[in-house]
């Protein structure tokens, strides 16, 4: 070591710190060479270009002085004009005065002036200031073509104006000499826009192109009428001897083409000049003109500016999108405009395209046309963003471009915007939609973020366990005033439209009259109570110190008075009047003995929510099966009318118990059940904890039902076996529920939170549902990983295009469809279309199996009314009618009354565009949103489930007294009714089905061979006939049957067994209905297949059913048969203790410690 420290040589002295103390006193030895650069600009001429030339501030100098100098000369000349008098004669200077003689044309006045010796030194000093910058300015910008130079007009004009003055310095009796100084004015023009151009350029600011323009013909027109001026008044000299006031009096009578010709020229010579004048600006100007029209043009394209005036005193946002279709555009407005709040606001549209006609259309519109402002630029380019004013906007709104074929190149370009807007005004709060889940991570900066896949997976795995989720949380997130379809003669219509306006809003506790009283008692008290007595729905709370939103957070939260109350109404408390309940209560009895649609007496619906506990119901867990009612007891039931326990202010321990999910005492795990025994069934036990992978970053983590080891990739595939199994298709596999498919054409990172809520920790084991997902294209290996740890998910490779791949997929009994939109149909020629390919193949899902529940993700909310279409469904014309005269009536939730929409099986993300728009003034929507959905999972929050009515539940009769059972016993929350209702066969089209339904199975059970037209003319006999129905009369019916039967078979005599045969075959295909064709399609596939057909057999047609939902119904609605009723409920691991350790350490012991989380960026 010794020896590698004495090779290391010395510092140079001048890096001793004794030399930087004393100076470096080597340096005069060094034999370094100082080397300068940039020699070339270190010339003479080099300098006077970086000086007069190059450099902004002072060549912007140089032009302004330049301008003054024009100006000065110009002025000169008029003062020489009003001091001159062209009667006192006129002539060289020293020379004695000529008069002036009217009779003939005397041109001593035209050449000779007077003018006096301080104005002639004045106009010679100027003129060599000027002659000298412009030789000067010449030699600088000189680049070897000197005719280029000298053959300039402004040097040709300089040279006219300047050169004479310098020549009667020399020559005494040349200085009356007349010289055009007026001429300078064009100078002046061009040392203008030479100035202008160096102003933009000094302060790095552009004015607009129209400004320049408009600048340039303003100056081109005084120039012109200064010339004439100015000739004309020095022409006439030897005429009508013309003031200037009179020269401009004729320039403006003649240019404004009035010509009232009091005032003309006498002499030809300012006669000359009106007419080149006059040819001068009939070319001069209309080419500015057009020039300034094209600009005018190109601006109302482009926008102009937003005013900085205006948006330092109004309040505006801006609305950043790649391409503004009308439909965007109209649900922004729509929604955003709907709060009152907002009416003042101006919003800036911010696009890089030109404006199409229809948006052109829609902004001339008055309402819109003084509130909205559309500006073509880019969000890149921070002079488009300094014209928009973002750096005073109150909010950006950027939108992603979800009709682009590449989704990844449409996200990124959404994150380039999102960091231009946060690098140019950092303040401004951002709202941003993105498209894939695995780019969120790179906005997380931003306000407000909404990631369309990971919204729509989630509601479209909700659909499938609680019906019509993405009906109700579109409903939520729309703001109405719920006057839709209150002139409908359906009553459902009205139910459902005046439910629909029910929104979530906020307030603090002390400051509200529907929660102030009841601080200090408990959540589920002061809810129930609180609908009890005003008709909203609490769902929520904040704590004042917590930014989190605890939905339902359970009977044991204790309302503080700090705290924000999230509730459900048709309007906010703010906007509500309150009436005393004894004139109300007067008021509708005088007004009807009968209240509301319970049609109940007052008293009673009054006794049934406020009656005191007599039975006691079981508050203990519920059974793996769902919620259930428990019924009055024998005794009640002969006595007096059952009542439902109270609501308790504060929670009692020995009420309520504990439901621990993370042991399930639900269901044992340990041991299998009698069913796996019996059906054979290989037991699989499932864990609960987090799941270890996740396919991209910035995934919420929920607690799920897992599996103690993951699977091997060749066992998720559904259709072949491998060495693990054997099965090819999803009935070998004996599911005990129903499947659950999803038909996407990519294993996109989004579809994992599709998975995510189906395979939750309070899902009961028992009720989860296999998934398989049929993929168009095979999927990676990074989701493959991330869903090998889930039970019961498996994916295939196939097409709802192929019937053979739904058949081995399993859709014969599946509970749900799910049809995911394409990505590489969303785009097309015509945009409506983009939907065409996924409507037609749902419609052919829809024929074939009648009874699968479809579920259905559109591009287009517009093309939902062609889901499940009926050419001749008069139902479906009358609600289509009533789309129209709601539109017209402007609600922004006109497609709500069509039937697949209110079902819940057909849903579109674009509708889900307001959440994004409604944050704005409810920052919460999105947290709750989320929470609704599973998206997020905050420790003592609720979740989203549903309940369905049976016939053993129908004692509680009404919602009111429903709210206060799931209140008193398990601390449920119900929010919501999906209500499911014959649909009346009034239509041309069910009355034709159900006669040839009819028909069919007569001649099935008579054997019955008739012709097709026999059947008609029968159908028309028996809907005509009364007291001659053939329903009436079995036996003449029977004789009719065999009648038919011996007229078919009646063959000529020549014909032999053959030809018998293929009339029979002939005759039974003509009796076959469209639904049995269809039938008897699916059947042979299934049997080419190998597939047993019994559970296709089994399937039912159910499509004269229409369903809706109704939001937080009045307390007295009654409840029906099949009715399911939305609940939020509590977190079952808020009432365990330590529930946060268990739910770290549940699944650490089945999962490896050196398992590591593989992201996708």
């Amino acid at each position: 070591m010794v020896d590698l420290e004495s090779e290391v040589p010395p510092l140079p002295p001048r890096y001793r710190f004794r030399d930087l103390l004393l100076g470096d006193q080597g340096w005069q030895n060094d034999d370094r060479v100082q080397v300068e650069f940039y020699m070339n600009e270190n010339t003479f001429k080099e300098r006077l270009k970086l000086f007069f030339i190059k450099n902004q501030r002072s060549s912007l100098r140089i032009r302004l002085f330049n301008f003054s100098l024009k100006l000065l000369s110009c002025l000169l000349y008029i003062i020489r004009v009003l001091l001159d008098d062209p009667t006192q004669g006129h002539g060289c200077w020293g020379c004695s005065s000529q008069n002036y003689t009217p009779a003939k044309i005397d041109w001593s006045p035209i050449i000779w002036v007077n003018r006096s010796l301080p104005l002639w030194g004045l106009q010679v000093s100027v003129a060599l200031i000027s002659l000298f910058e412009t030789m000067l300015l010449g030699y600088l910008s000189y680049k070897g073509n000197i005719w280029e130079q000298v053959l300039r007009i402004p040097f040709l004009l300089e040279i006219i104006n300047a050169v004479p003055f310098i020549i009667t310095i020399f020559w005494p009796a040349l200085r009356n000499l007349f010289i055009p100084v007026f001429l300078n004015c064009w100078l002046a023009k061009h040392a203008l826009e030479n100035m202008i151009n160096d102003l933009h350029r000094a302060i790095q600011r552009t004015q607009s192109a129209m400004f320049n323009q408009v600048l340039i013909l303003i100056s081109t027109l005084l120039c012109l009428i200064f010339t004439c001026i100015c000739g004309i008044q020095h022409l006439e000299r030897a005429g009508n001897k013309l003031t200037l006031f009179d020269s401009l009096y004729f320039c403006i009578v003649t240019f404004s083409t009035v010509g009232f010709g009091d005032v003309t020229p006498k002499i030809w010579p300012s006669k000359l000049l009106v007419v080149i004048m006059i040819c001068v600006a009939l070319v001069v100007l209309p080419i500015q003109f057009e020039q300034l029209a094209y600009l005018w043009m190109e601006r109302q394209k482009s926008g102009g500016n937003y005013s900085r005036h205006r948006a330092q005193t109004e309040k505006h946002v801006v609305l950043c999108v790649s391409s503004l279709k009308i439909d965007l555009l109209m649900d922004f407005l729509n929604e955003f405009y709907a709060h009152p709040r907002l009416q003042d606001y101006y919003v800036v549209i911010l696009c890089p395209t030109e404006m199409d006609v229809q948006v052109r259309r829609v902004l001339q519109i008055p309402m819109w046309s003084q509130r909205v402002i559309y500006l073509q630029g880019s969000v890149l380019k921070d002079q488009d963003l300094l014209r928009a004013k973002m750096d005073d906007a109150e909010a950006c709104f950027i939108l992603s471009s979800r009709c682009e074929v590449d989704r990844t190149a449409a996200d990124h370009q959404t994150i380039l915007r999102a960091w231009a807007v946060k690098d140019f005004a950092p303040k401004c709060p951002l709202y941003v939609q993105i498209l894939k889940p695995e780019n969120k991570f790179h906005i997380k900066f931003a306000d407000h973020v909404v990631c369309e896949e990971e919204f729509k997976y989630a509601m479209l795995a909700l659909n499938c366990i609680c019906p019509a989720t993405s009906t109700l949380i579109t409903l939520l997130v729309h703001t109405s005033r719920g006057q839709e379809g209150q002139q409908s003669p359906e009553q459902w219509q009205k139910m459902y439209g005046r439910c629909s306006g029910n929104e979530v809003y906020h307030i603090n506790l002390e400051d509200s009259t529907f929660f102030a009283e009841y601080e200090g008692k408990s959540f589920t008290y002061a809810s129930f109570h609180a609908h009890k007595k005003f008709g909203v729905c609490l769902i929520g709370v904040r704590r004042e110190d917590n930014k989190n939103i605890l939905l339902n957070p359970g009977p044991r939260y204790i309302m503080s008075a700090t705290d924000i109350c999230f509730y459900i109404n048709i309007t906010k408390e703010e906007n509500s009047a309150f009436k005393k309940q004894e004139q109300h209560r007067k008021n509708n009895e005088s007004k009807s003995y009968y209240h509301g649609p319970s049609r109940l007496p007052l008293h009673s619906v009054i006794a049934s929510m406020g009656t005191v506990a007599i039975d006691l119901q079981d508050t203990g867990c519920r059974s793996s099966s769902g919620p259930t009612l428990t019924l009055p007891s024998e005794g009640s039931k002969n006595g007096r009318r059952s009542s439902i326990a109270p609501v308790l202010e504060v929670a009692d321990s020995s009420s309520l118990q504990a439901c621990d999910l993370l042991s399930d005492q639900s269901e044992d795990e340990t041991t299998p059940s009698d069913d796996d025994i019996s059906t054979g069934l290989e037991y699989v036990q499932y864990a609960k904890g987090y799941p270890p992978y996740s396919p991209y970053i910035g995934s919420s983590p929920t607690f799920c039902h897992l599996l103690h080891e993951k699977v091997p990739f060749c066992c998720l595939r559904l259709d072949k076996g491998c060495q693990h199994n054997y099965y090819e298709d999803a009935k070998a596999y004996g599911f005990k529920n129903k499947l659950i498919i999803v038909a996407a054409e990519t294993a996109g990172n989004g579809l994992y939170n599709f998975i995510v809520p189906l395979r939750a920790y309070y899902r009961p084991k028992k009720e989860l549902n296999p998934i398989v997902l049929l993929l168009d294209n095979p999927p990676d290996m990074h989701f493959l990983d991330a869903i090998c740890w889930f039970p019961m998910v498996y994916y295939m490779v196939g097409s709802i295009d192929n019937l053979d791949d739904l058949l081995r997929c399993g859709v014969t009994f599946a509970a749900n469809m799910v049809v995911v939109d394409k990505e590489s149909t969303m785009s097309a020629e015509e945009d409506y279309m983009a939907d065409a390919k996924t409507i037609v193949n749902v419609q052919t899902l829809f024929r074939l199996f009648s009874s699968l529940s479809i579920i259905t993700e559109l591009t287009h909310p517009a093309n939902m009314r062609f889901m499940q279409f009926r050419a001749k469904d008069c139902y479906s014309l009358a609600l289509s009618k009533l789309e129209k005269k709601e539109r017209e009536k402007g609600s922004n939730l006109a497609f709500m009354f069509r039937l697949p929409f209110a079902a819940g099986r057909v849903f579109s993300i674009s509708m889900l565009d307001t959440l994004l728009y409604q944050s704005f003034v409810k920052d919460y929507m999105i947290s709750i949103t989320r929470l609704l959905l599973g998206l997020d999972t905050t420790p003592g929050s609720g979740f989203l489930c549903s309940m369905k009515i049976t016939e053993d539940d129908l004692w509680i009769r009404t919602y009111a007294r429903l709210y206060q059972k799931l209140c008193s016993s398990t601390g449920d929350i119900p929010i919501g009714i999906y209500r499911t209702e014959s649909q009346k066969l009034t239509t041309s089209e069910s009355r034709e089905t159900a006669s040839q339904s009819q028909i069919s199975i007569s001649v099935e059970e008579w054997e019955d061979t008739k012709d097709t037209k026999e059947q008609i003319n029968n159908r028309n006999n028996h809907r005509n006939s009364t007291s001659s129905d053939q329903s009436d009369h079995p036996l003449l019916r029977r004789k009719s049957m065999q009648w038919a039967r011996r007229l078919s078979r009646k063959v000529p005599k020549h014909s032999g067994k053959t030809a018998e045969k293929i009339s029979q075959q002939r005759m039974s295909l003509y009796k076959r209905s469209e639904r049995q064709e269809l039938a008897e399609l699916v059947k042979n596939r299934m049997k080419h297949l190998g597939l047993s057909t019994a559970g296709y057999d089994e399937m039912n047609d159910h499509q004269n059913t229409l369903s809706y939902i109704l939001i937080n119904p009045s307390p007295d609605t009654r409840l029906e048969l099949n009715d399911v009723v939305y609940l939020i409920r509590p977190d079952p691991l808020a009432y365990v203790p330590n529930s946060a350790s268990s739910r770290k350490n549940s699944f650490c012991n089945t999962i490896g410690q050196d398992a590591r989380e593989e992201t996708q960026l």
